[in-house]
């Protein structure tokens, strides 16, 4: 599906072209990894545009001028680089679009644009994919957030430090004011992202956000939420596919007026959040290809005489093996009822074994996707084998010892045979089965056009996504 972009009747569009139809990025993604090392973006004249300001409206012709002229002032009095507002104003059936169209005629920095169909989501999605500034951001139209967090906001975008950028109403630094409901609601849905996808983000629907024009390309393709839940998604696929995202605690008030219906809204997250988590636990979502490329990361790199990683994996390599030994264990006991000890500890160790590879590959060594997973679980099966052999073997002799040992007593055997086995496992993991390895070849350079803005090779198109879901809320603050 294809979303049109299209300037308000009698306003400049983005090229300055009166009445020019202003087309979003083709979605489709780009065959291998495709994002550039971060580098701080080049000193730009004042007239290139540095930042994409949107102000995603919905029938707020009452609010609109003020919001736009507050912004205005404050980005010509305060801001260091070349900007641009856009009001994304989606569907409004009041006189938000002649409010809009008015503010585009006032000032050149200003851009008013219409979309046909409601949703917040799809709104921002549509004008950043259609941007050409190197960093883009969203506000909502009352400002609740004070400006004074804006440049700290994109300023980690702008030096390359970090690929997203949030304000957070939910730090020890922030100072919020808001009634107890909203601030019931908005923590209890940060723990809920917290508990079911493992975010590590403070704070989700803050209506204060950045991010850089090369991340925007790739990733909001695989963003299938139009409404209030974007933002969420945006954030859970950022953080799983390794990008770094900013936060800046922010001075926050709430507005009264605000008129987001919480129960319907509530629901629509709860079932995006069981999409997410279904479509994360399959691995259906091509998230290596928003990875930076080898060498970004200092962890990338090997220095002499410092084993990479080495405290980090030992650490998950020891919760991942205590959560497969009580598992190995309560196989053991189960399938020890009605079968041969030997029998029973080669099945449990087996299935074990199979869990243990696949969670030390994820959580312990940080491999993802499905390429070479079917050799890592055959490389899996031979460590299986000496752990087998290991706790075979400690069975025998404590048969040969005592031939009427008690089940506890083989428990207890096998726990120190699988003590064993594991400290074998953990060194041939790291040195054989997940290598960390010899440094990857640099990728083929790639013919490219130069960024309009940053003078870096411009990412390739990306690849179609799935339609966009039904349309958001109303567009104003939420908790």
């Amino acid at each position: 599906m294809r979303t049109d972009i299209t300037p308000i009747p009698g306003c400049p569009g983005a090229s300055g072209a009166p009445g020019e139809v202003v087309e979003p990025a083709t979605r489709t993604l780009p065959d291998g990894d495709a994002l550039p090392a971060r580098h701080h973006l080049p000193a730009l004249p004042p007239s290139r545009t540095v930042l994409d300001v949107v102000v995603p409206v919905h029938n707020e012709e009452a609010g609109l001028e003020a919001c736009v002229r507050r912004l205005h002032a404050f980005l010509t009095g305060n801001f260091p680089y070349g900007f641009r507002i856009t009001v994304a104003d989606n569907a409004s059936v009041d006189r938000t679009p002649q409010v809009a169209a008015a503010l585009d005629r006032a000032y050149d920095e200003v851009r008013a644009v219409r979309l046909e169909e409601k949703g917040r989501g799809r709104a921002l999605r549509a004008v950043w994919e259609s941007s050409d500034a190197p960093v883009r951001a969203y506000m909502d139209v009352d400002l609740s957030t004070d400006l004074n967090a804006l440049l700290p906001l994109v300023a980690p975008l702008i030096s390359g430090h970090s690929d997203l950028a949030i304000g957070t109403r939910l730090a020890a630094g922030s100072r919020v004011v808001r009634g107890a409901k909203r601030e019931v609601v908005s923590r209890a849905y940060n723990l809920i992202l917290r508990g079911s996808l493992a975010a590590r983000f403070s704070d989700a629907q803050c209506g204060f956000k950045a991010i850089r024009g090369e991340v925007a390309t790739l990733l909001l393709p695989l963003v299938e939420d139009t409404g209030w839940f974007f933002d969420t998604e945006l954030l859970v696929l950022a953080q799983r596919a390794g990008l770094r995202i900013h936060e800046v605690p922010v001075d926050w008030v709430d507005d009264p007026d605000s008129r987001v219906d919480l129960v319907p809204t509530a629901v629509a997250d709860l079932k995006g959040v069981w999409r997410i988590g279904r479509a994360l636990a399959t691995g259906a979502l091509p998230l290596g290809r928003l990875r930076r490329p080898f060498g970004d990361d200092p962890r990338d790199r090997e220095l002499a005489g410092v084993p990479g990683g080495l405290a980090r994996r030992l650490l998950g390599f020891c919760a991942v093996g205590a959560v497969s030994t009580l598992l190995y264990l309560a196989l053991y006991s189960l399938l020890r009822t009605s079968t041969e000890p030997q029998v029973a500890n080669a099945a449990a160790l087996l299935l074990s074994a199979l869990a243990n590879t696949a969670a030390n590959r994820r959580l312990t060594f940080g491999v993802r996707g499905r390429e070479r997973a079917v050799r890592h679980q055959a490389q899996g099966l031979v460590v299986f084998a000496v752990g087998l052999a290991l706790t075979s073997g400690s069975l025998a002799a404590l048969d040969a010892a005592d031939a009427g040992a008690s089940p506890g007593s083989e428990l207890a055997v096998l726990v120190v045979a699988n003590l064993a086995a594991t400290v074998v496992r953990f060194l041939l993991f790291r040195i054989w089965v997940f290598r960390p390895g010899r440094a990857r070849p640099a990728p083929a350079s790639r013919p490219s056009s130069a960024h309009p803005a940053t003078d870096t090779p411009a990412p390739t198109a990306p690849p179609a996504a799935p339609a966009p879901g039904p349309a958001g809320h109303d567009e104003r603050t939420r908790a």
